[in-house]
């Protein structure tokens, strides 16, 4: 941290508490006390109110406050919920990022408001959907932000969801990054893919060996990330029938593919649409026999071909 930011930083943390000691300031910014000694001589001489008593610390004038900027409590509890979510959800440097600026939120707000933002965010929990980002996902993402940043094309290996016809699920993918999106609580990467020449999406729970490579590109003029909107090539639809005991929890499971649902009397009726019925066929299964496929008549024999193979195993 630089002099400057470090700076401001203190006169933030001499806000957030009463009193704090300049060996305190020198163990939350990882400087000497001789440091801190000449930083409050600097921001006392450019006019900031800091009052030092020896033996017991420094703090700031009462009544004295900045950046001029104020929130009242549910602006200020929506500013906290969404460091929370950055926390938990981007790179290691972005959830740092996202702390320190939670300090310096709760450092700004007069004590009345940050009472009452205390006493609301006790009865808010944030639960982020989808699974939990590991390290490795953390790490892909920090490398991917920065080649995004950079224009650098990256490598890695990637295992497709549906193999190909010869039964592989595995390829290595040279892409020009062009943004990332949480989609479904899960990171995906959208870039141009040089195997297929095309606009691809990429889940970076499904990469491995990832490496950012020196080869620049440029992106295109008409690509906006922000009204960028996927092809939608799902023209296969599929039909189940979930029997009554299972209707809810069918309607809460929020497939993906979901498209219509109409209750009647032998159960409930779900309409998807899919690039390939076989995108459905893990999700069938885990519903056993209270779930039965409609149509089409393929994915019921598929059906059928593993309940034998799962019969085998019996």
């Amino acid at each position: 941290m630089n002099k400057t930011d470090r700076l401001l930083a203190i006169v933030l943390e001499l806000q957030r508490k009463d009193i704090l000691r300049a060996e305190d300031l020198a163990a939350i910014f990882e400087t000497s006390v001789r440091t801190i000694y000449r930083d409050i001589q600097a921001l006392s001489e450019s006019g900031v109110p800091i009052v030092g008593e020896p033996g017991v610390g420094y703090s700031l004038m009462e009544g004295y406050f900045l950046p001029p900027v104020s929130f009242n409590v549910e602006e200020a509890v929506a500013l906290l919920i969404g460091t929370d979510f950055v926390e938990q959800k981007f790179d290691t440097e972005y959830s740092t990022r996202a702390q320190t600026s939670r300090r310096k939120i709760e450092a700004i707000l007069p004590e009345s408001v940050r009472t009452e933002v205390s006493r609301v965010r006790t009865t808010i929990r944030l639960l982020t959907g989808g699974k939990e980002v590991n390290h490795t996902e953390k790490t892909f993402l920090e490398m991917l932000r920065l080649a995004i940043l950079e224009k650098r094309k990256v490598r890695f290996g990637y295992s497709k969801r549906m193999p190909e016809a010869d039964g592989n699920r595995q390829s290595v993918r040279v892409v020009a990054p062009y943004g990332l999106v949480l989609m479904h609580g899960s990171w995906v990467l959208i870039g141009q893919c040089e195997l297929r020449q095309q606009l691809r999406h990429f889940r970076l729970s499904r990469m491995n060996e990832l490496t950012v490579l020196e080869d620049r590109f440029q992106l295109p003029v008409d690509f906006n990330l922000q009204n960028y909107k996927q092809t939608d090539d799902r023209h296969v639809y599929v039909r189940i029938l979930a029997h009554s005991a299972i209707a809810d929890k069918v309607k809460e499971s929020g497939n993906f593919y979901m498209e219509a649902m109409e209750e009647r009397a032998d159960g409930l009726h779900v309409l998807f649409r899919v690039r390939q019925p076989e995108e459905l066929l893990q999700w069938i299964l885990g519903w056993g026999a209270d779930m039965v496929v409609l149509e089409p008549e393929s994915l019921r024999d598929r059906i059928r071909v593993e309940a034998e193979k799962m019969l085998k195993c019996y």
